[in-house]
């Protein structure tokens, strides 16, 4: 169990999977006081006990929300299953993905297809009382917890802002500590990608006063305009690249487009450059996660600029 403290009341749970890379990635948010707390996300079955037992340590005895960003399998798989620890606790979920929530059966399929095995590493997803689900204002601690409708990542996604913090998923993209230049940043950006729609949910966090980015892959960042821009221009600069490749350059293939574009971002996203100091381990599982956001972007890009 894993532990990074931001401050007296706020703590990064690292969710390890037994599997090469899968350390520092899956993470949830921890905001305690005294001995009651909220949560952001709450990784997958297979890390839930890991959890528990770091609410254990900071001897949090009840949970009063679940807040999720979205209810892709490795931020919302382990919902059910915590409940079992953690009755008490209510979950704050985007309507469109409350039914899934609830009965999970397509959203499990659905992450076997898309993730395969790896699905199976993370653990089956179970349901979610129907009267585990909050609706209307979220108060903790007598202030108010901030929901902004985020869709670019997935159209049930969301982010939070409670006091200096904005709790923001994959909204911003995904985020890696490294030791010799400051941090790595790439999109998010799976199929079904919608440029403009990404764009706009960047924008409503480039517009928010200055806050500390709360990712959800993985860590933060203190100043949460600063990055909201860095992720405007990443994407734009990632679009562009992949439409010219696609349908200026014509290169035609999808596994060749992803590889050029990604050669070629290589050279021109100086953040994304950073790939070369991330950790040998880690690299691995970003060579998958960085095929998966290129192939969102190629989807959008030829069927809006140069369908066959």
């Amino acid at each position: 169990m894993k532990i990074l403290e931001l401050s007296d009341e706020l703590y990064l749970v690292d969710l390890p999977h037994e599997k090469r890379g899968f350390r520092r990635f899956i993470s949830s948010w921890i905001f305690k006081s005294g001995s009651n707390a909220f949560i952001v996300d709450a990784g997958t079955s297979a890390t839930v006990k890991k959890l528990v037992e770091a609410l254990e340590y900071l001897k949090v005895k009840k949970v009063e929300f679940i807040l999720l960003t979205h209810i892709h399998i490795d931020h919302a798989g382990g919902v059910g299953d915590f409940l079992r620890y953690h009755p008490e606790a209510k979950v704050v979920v985007h309507e469109k993905g409350l039914k899934h929530l609830i009965n999970p059966e397509a959203l499990w399929k659905g992450s076997i297809k898309v993730l395969g095995d790896l699905a199976h590493l993370y653990g089956e997803i179970k349901p979610v009382p129907s009267d585990a689900i909050h609706s209307g204002e979220i108060m903790f601690e007598g202030s108010e917890i901030s929901v902004i409708d985020t869709p670019g990542h997935a159209p049930h996604h969301q982010s939070y802002i409670f006091d200096d913090y904005l709790f923001a998923g994959e909204a911003l993209g995904v985020h890696t500590y490294l030791k010799m230049m400051n941090f790595y940043l790439r999109p998010a950006t799976p199929p079904k990608f919608i440029y403009e729609v990404a764009r706009a949910s960047i924008e409503k966090l480039a517009d928010i006063e200055r806050k500390t980015v709360c990712f959800g892959h993985f860590g933060y960042e203190e100043d949460s305009r600063k990055i909201a821009e860095l992720a405007l221009n990443q994407l734009d600069l990632w679009v562009e690249t992949v439409q010219d490749i696609a349908c200026e350059k014509g290169y035609g293939g999808e596994d060749e487009i992803i590889h050029v574009s990604r050669e070629e971002l290589m050279t021109t996203d100086s953040i994304f450059a950073r790939y070369e100091y991330i950790d040998e381990d880690i690299k691995s599982r970003e060579d998958y996660f960085i095929v998966n956001t290129l192939k969102g972007i190629v989807g959008y890009v030829k069927e809006r600029f140069c369908p066959d």
